[in-house]
């Protein structure tokens, strides 16, 4: 089956495509290899392109996009681009320039996908966490419903065709559907979500209000030592999955896409192998059974690979609700 083909729609008539390719880097992995990864990601089929400023790698995805759009490989109105804003740039009077930065250094007119990255704001400055001298992030008291008013506001100017959000919990949510006067509702929540933590209420609740949920570190993480807990386990070495995976001949990876794709989620896959890149692809070729879609369901533990500790203490946390 062509992936391209496969989209999920939004519920402001957009679609979006069921498989993304995600662009954050470790900080061990040299920039020259998310371009040339992003290469085989476009050749191979991917149309979907997850980004944000705060990956700060937004001037090469857009350079390798734009190369091919002038090769004749793929139209501008092919590709799938989603940005995020920053938390440092919630007040509203802030966020209409922030996509004006992600634009310029893309040399885009517009993007397809602009998102509320945290729901937690900070200082606006230039440093993407800042602080204080004693070393204490520095928080801001913005109202998420003023800085979800400029979102919309960026979509009326066309500067950006869908809004959305990310890493919000189901109260963060209701507080932007319930705003008086909302005019666009989010048309998705990105989120962590894999076999590990599957997100099982929060998908649910999202489908009730015809938000569509995007999920990242899928495959359980890059295992960054910067955000992630090295004594956490490895999701693609898990026994189930491993077991699954020779089942339908395929990589615990596949499986673990194919899962999502089968929830309704949209997913998002980094790899900078060429030969997982092409793999991760596959996902439309096969069908998990029902039976096979429950044992994963079953592996649900509510491990959060990214707890966003970096925000320590932040009034606007999203991960200590429930869901």
């Amino acid at each position: 089956m062509d992936p391209s083909l496969l989209h999920v729609a939004l519920n402001d008539g957009h679609f979006i495509p069921a498989l993304g390719f995600g662009t954050a880097v470790p900080d061990k992995v040299p920039k020259s290899e998310l371009i040339k990864a992003t290469k085989i990601a476009i050749d191979a089929g991917f149309r979907h392109f997850d980004c944000a400023y705060c990956y700060q790698v937004e001037e090469e995805v857009g350079m390798v996009i734009r190369s091919k759009i002038a090769d004749g490989i793929v139209k501008r109105e092919d590709i799938f681009y989603t940005t995020k804003l920053w938390s440092t740039f919630h007040r509203p009077e802030l966020v209409q320039s922030a996509l004006k930065h992600s634009l310029k250094k893309l040399q885009f007119d517009y993007v397809d996908l602009f998102l509320i990255h945290f729901p937690m704001p900070l200082q606006p400055g230039d440093e993407l966490l800042p602080r204080d001298k004693h070393g204490k992030l520095l928080f801001e008291a913005v109202d998420l419903c003023d800085t979800w008013e400029a979102m919309e506001k960026c979509k009326d100017a066309g500067l950006t065709k869908s809004i959305g959000v990310s890493n919000f919990n189901r109260r963060q949510l209701e507080m932007i559907l319930n705003k008086p006067g909302l005019k666009y509702k989010p048309v998705c929540n990105q989120v962590e979500c894999h076999p590990y933590l599957n997100q099982g209420k929060l998908l649910d609740y999202c489908k009730s209000k015809d938000i569509v949920l995007v999920a990242y570190c899928t495959l359980g993480s890059s295992r960054d030592k910067v955000w992630v807990d090295q004594s956490s386990p490895v999701l693609l070495d898990d026994p189930v999955l491993c077991a699954m995976a020779k089942k339908y001949k395929r990589s615990p990876a596949a499986i673990a896409l194919r899962y999502q794709i089968q929830r309704g989620v949209v997913v998002l896959a980094k790899s900078f192998s060429e030969g997982r890149i092409k793999e991760n692809m596959q996902v439309f070729d096969f069908q998990l059974t029902s039976e096979d879609m429950k044992v994963l369901d079953g592996l649900n533990r509510n491990l959060r690979y990214n707890s966003a500790d970096y925000f320590g203490g932040h009034p606007n946390h999203p991960f200590s609700d429930d869901y």
